[in-house]
């Protein structure tokens, strides 16, 4: 008998800033998750973060070990890994070491995601398989901040991270102790400011009753709700908010466990507000939330034939922003996808590498929003210190570098743009820039002349052919350019052949 092939497993790990967590599962055939192992540790990883800026080293020392023994399950597992850390790490002056020592002590690559990052991959988790049609308004309370979302379907049409969450509202209010009325008016008040600064109210086209996906909105929830309800309405929510400022601590950890119950009543003021600012009736809890998220996220990566227009449309966002040529990046973008997908056998680069170089292709100019001159590097720049949802730090760099090199300096090994990369980082941005350099000069005039293009993968030479509706005269002269940094690059001449 043959020998029986295991699906793959994958796995979540979730540095929150009131604890971390674990999920493995294993990739079923129909493309369903089923779930071999969890586990939450309150490492607290927020402890004195939003007061000191920092992570203290023995809460830095209790996560490691933590983080070490998750990758120790991992590795028994075979598993492919995605590890993410959000607010307290994100907000943390010492984040760079964090990040050193779970790759160097765990061997983790923790990625540090965006406020927009992690409400995109809530929006994953709580989401998946949801009806295309389907209209839903997320909220995730945190330690350290607070993520809402609009989504159609399984995809997310807008984003907010908020500064508030309910580790962060507990030290700054101190609400260990009983909370008195005026207390609680101060810490509305408060939470309203911060929601009338950063989140649009009352959103059209949204269901009435929001979705509810963190643990601490699930404990708020279950307090608050009639016995049997899977919701709370906005007044049940002001209710238990009441109810739990004049409780004694001791009284709060008959209903919720200790750590959930030190910061139960800044969770429950920021459930209420949110609710009242959105103009909902009602919030009903999830059993799914970020770590569910990450796990579809990695699922999504390992289908290469999965086609997502997320990070497309995510760049375009941004593209318009900076009031770039729409169709001038697009050309560039197709034309661009165009030679990857037919020089597979050429470049060599993984699937995975194909929404780097689309991103960057529908960036490259952003620059001429500060200078025409130099654009290029305003380019990397903005880029560089960008949100976009879908991307991890290393992906948007990899993405600035790549349109970065668009133009003037090629891309080569010891240019000092280069510096700081792994060689296969390294080789990936060489290759992916020069097709972009390539599709962007066969649309130098900005009035898309080509109209498709095919290449060819010869034994001396890469033949490209391109149908044209327009004179090429200024792209012919532009790919001429190009051809020696081809060479360099890919170790076979360019051939460029043009008709009608």
């Amino acid at each position: 008998m043959p020998a029986t092939v295991l699906s793959p497993v994958i796995a979540a790990i979730d540095v929150g800033t009131n604890a971390v967590r674990l999920e493995l599962a294993r990739v079923l055939p129909d493309g369903s998750l089923e779930t071999l192992h969890q586990e939450r540790d309150p490492v607290r990883p927020g402890e004195g973060v939003f007061k000191t800026g920092a992570i203290p080293e023995e809460v830095a020392d209790r996560l490691l070990s933590t983080l070490r023994r998750y990758a120790a399950l991992c590795r028994r597992h075979r598993a492919r890994v995605k590890a993410v850390a959000t607010s307290a790490v994100r907000e943390a002056r010492n984040r760079d070491d964090i990040v050193r020592r779970t790759r160097e002590e765990a061997g983790l690559t923790l990625e540090v995601v965006s406020g927009k990052e992690e409400a995109r991959l809530i929006c994953l988790g709580v989401l998946h398989r949801k009806s295309p049609s389907a209209r839903s308004l997320l909220v995730d309370i945190g330690g350290g901040s607070t993520e809402v979302a609009t989504a159609v379907g399984e995809h997310p049409t807008d984003l907010w991270s908020l500064q508030l969450g309910a580790v962060r509202l507990s030290e700054l209010f101190d609400t260990t102790g009983v909370v008195s009325g005026k207390q609680l008016k101060v810490m509305r008040n408060y939470a309203a400011e911060v929601l009338n600064k950063q989140l649009p109210t009352k959103l059209r086209g949204v269901p009435k009753i929001a979705l509810g996906s963190s643990g601490t909105i699930n404990a708020v929830v279950g307090y608050a709700a009639k016995e049997g309800a899977g919701h709370a309405t906005v007044r049940e929510l002001a209710h238990a908010a009441e109810e739990l400022c004049g409780m004694t601590p001791e009284e709060r950890r008959k209903h919720f466990d200790p750590r959930r119950a030190e910061i139960i009543v800044a969770g429950a003021v920021i459930l209420e507000t949110v609710a009242r600012h959105l103009g909902v009736e009602a919030v009903a809890a999830v059993d799914r939330g970020l770590r569910d998220g990450v796990l579809v996220d990695v699922l999504h990566r390992l289908d290469v034939t999965r086609v997502d227009h997320s990070l497309a449309d995510a760049a375009l966002v941004i593209g318009r922003r900076f009031y770039f040529d729409e169709k001038h990046h697009q050309q560039v973008a197709e034309l661009a996808l165009a030679l990857f997908d037919q020089l597979t056998s050429l470049h060599q680069l993984p699937p995975s590498a194909r929404p780097y170089l689309e991103v960057a292709a529908l960036l490259h100019d952003i620059g001429n929003a500060v200078s025409f001159e130099r654009h290029h590097k305003h380019t990397y720049y903005l880029i560089h210190n960008a949100d976009i949802p879908g991307l991890a730090d290393t992906e948007r760099e990899l993405v600035a570098r790549i349109a970065r090199y668009h133009r003037r300096s090629p891309p080569d090994v010891h240019h000092s743009g280069m510096t700081g990369m792994s060689a296969t980082e390294t080789r990936m941005v060489r290759k992916l820039a020069t097709l972009l350099r390539v599709a962007d000069s066969l649309d130098r005039s900005h009035h898309q002349p080509v109209r498709k293009l095919t290449a060819r993968v010869g034994r001396e030479s890469v033949s490209v052919h391109v149908k044209t509706r327009a004179p090429v005269d200024l792209e012919l002269w532009n790919v001429e350019r190009e051809l020696e940094n081809f060479r360099r690059v890919f170790g076979r001449k360019l051939v460029l052949h043009v008709g009608r």
